[in-house]
C-alpha cells in the first residue's frame, strides 16, 4: 500500500510539473467537446485544439490559441464563477510538433498568411528559432509572448 501511494504522489507531483506532458496524460477532446469561445467542434481541428486545465481537474476546450486567450482574458464573460486562479495550465499546441506546450511559455507568430479554423491566428511554437523562421517562410508580422497577447492583439486578428 505504501509504494502505491508513493507512486500517486510522485506521479501528481510529475503531472503538475510538466504542462508539455500534459498530452500524454489528457485525452483529446471528444467529437462532442465545442470551444467555449465560439461553439465550433475542437476535435474536427486536432492540430489546432487547446485547452485550460483547471485545478478542479476540469477543462474548458479552444479551437484554436486566438479562442483560448479571448476567453483567459475576460474569464468572467465565459465562466463567471470562475478567475484565472482558478486555471492550472494553458495549453495551446506547438505548430510543428502539434504537441501540447505550455500557453505561457510559447512564441506566437502573428499576422502569417496561415490561418486557423477560425481564420487569422495566434501560430504558437516552443521555440523562438521556430517562431523565427516560420515567420520568415510565412509572412508574419511579429513575434508575441503570452504576456504580450491583450485584447488589442486579439482583435487585430479578427
Amino acid at each position: 500500500m505504501r509504494r502505491f501511494l508513493l507512486f500517486a504522489v510522485l506521479f501528481s507531483l510529475a503531472l503538475g510539473s510538466a504542462a508539455v506532458s500534459a498530452d500524454k496524460v489528457l485525452p483529446a477532446p471528444s467529437e462532442k467537446e465545442k470551444c467555449a469561445v465560439c461553439g465550433m467542434f475542437v476535435s474536427k481541428y486536432p492540430a489546432w485544439a487547446c485547452r485550460i486545465l483547471f485545478r478542479d481537474g476540469s477543462t474548458a476546450w479552444f479551437d484554436g490559441p486566438k479562442d483560448l486567450f479571448t476567453y483567459y482574458l475576460d474569464i468572467k464573460k465565459y465562466a463567471p464563477s470562475r478567475t484565472r486562479t482558478d486555471v492550472k495550465f494553458l495549453l495551446v499546441k506547438d505548430y510543428y510538433s502539434t504537441a501540447f506546450i505550455d500557453a505561457e511559455k510559447a512564441f506566437y507568430v502573428v499576422g502569417s498568411d496561415v490561418t486557423g479554423p477560425m481564420g487569422s491566428e495566434l501560430i504558437p511554437f516552443a521555440k523562438a528559432a521556430d517562431a523565427k523562421a516560420f515567420m520568415k517562410e510565412h509572412k508574419g508580422q511579429k513575434v508575441l509572448r503570452a504576456r504580450e497577447v491583450n485584447p488589442d492583439a486579439l482583435k487585430a486578428l479578427r
